[in-house]
């Protein structure tokens, strides 16, 4: 992979591309990445005001032949693995927003899983953690 994006913008190329699976990037997904984005650690120093560039350039690497799996490649190559888990958790923190996961939410989450070669202990705790997050 020869593209090389910052590691806040490959984590906000995950939460996209998760929020975009589907089809549609729901206003409430949109709101909870700009929320992410200004609230977490692992973005200090990113300006949001950036947000909506990385994901158009997130959009667009989509579009292409064999975009999810380009991405996920990307992640791989551009998030150390001290933030592999957090990279799955910004995922699954924005496939919980809407309270309905997919078939192709779920085959998204589980390509960056295993990619990310995340345990699966870890995956339950992150998963569980998400959806209490999001309850009514």
């Amino acid at each position: 992979m020869s593209l090389q994006v910052s590691v806040q913008e490959a984590l906000i190329y995950t939460m996209v591309t998760m929020s975009a699976i589907d089809g549609i990037i729901s206003e409430r997904e949109s709101r909870k990445i700009r929320a992410l984005v200004t609230q977490l650690p692992v973005f200090d120093g990113f300006d949001p005001a950036q947000v909506p560039a990385v994901a158009q350039a997130c959009g667009k690497m989509l579009e292409e032949e064999a975009g999810i799996a380009n991405v996920v490649d990307l992640v791989v190559a551009c998030v150390p693995q001290r933030l592999h888990e957090t990279a799955y958790a910004l995922a699954v923190d924005i496939a919980v927003v809407d309270a309905d996961i997919d078939q192709d939410e779920m085959a998204f989450l589980d390509l960056l899983r295993r990619k990310l070669n995340l345990d699966r202990l870890v995956i339950a705790a992150l998963e569980r953690a998400a959806y209490v997050r999001h309850m009514a």
